[in-house]
């Protein structure tokens, strides 16, 4: 059976429609920093201090967040699922205090490690502007992914297993 005209109208909908959403995601992460990772200088959520990246064994996932953002809590599910996986570092932006952001976590369940970042500088410092956002390091500490907005645990593993191989695609 011939496939007929509305098929290919339906099908060639859905190509600009996934081409559309994947460069928005691009250009959603176009001032986001490359290269070497900036340094993380704060403390946790348990009142210790955190600086440095050094000495990474194999990929890092940096996910910074906010307690009000909903996009964040979508995605709480896939990055407390990759904190099982692998290492990753959580940043709680602009969220309040230590108490607060701890009372946030218990309430929903998010139990990642937390450096807080109440000023946004941290934040900052990798060219955000609005989160969630995501960052994948390799083991020599650089940058090889970054995005904006929304993404899944399977999008987050892809990213780690790219991380851990020498060429980009």
């Amino acid at each position: 059976m011939p496939m007929g005209r509305k098929f290919w109208q339906a099908l060639l909908t859905w190509v600009v429609l996934a081409a559309l959403l994947f460069g928005a995601k691009i250009f959603s992460a176009h001032d986001l920093v490359s290269g070497a990772a900036s340094e993380i200088q704060g403390r946790t959520l348990e009142g210790r201090s955190f600086a440095g990246l050094g000495g990474l064994p194999k990929p890092l996932v940096i996910y910074f967040w906010a307690s009000g953002c909903p996009v964040c809590r979508a995605m709480q599910g896939a990055v407390r699922e990759i904190s099982q996986e692998a290492p990753l570092i959580s940043i709680a932006m602009q969220s309040g205090s230590a108490a607060e952001v701890a009372q946030y976590m218990k309430k929903t369940g998010f139990e990642v490690p937390v450096v807080l970042d109440e000023s946004g500088a941290i934040g900052r410092s990798y060219g955000l502007r609005g989160v969630p956002a995501v960052f994948v390091l390799d083991s020599a500490g650089g940058i090889r992914y970054a995005t904006r907005g929304y993404t899944n645990a399977l999008g987050l593993r892809l990213r780690l297993w790219l991380a851990g191989h020498k060429s980009r695609i």
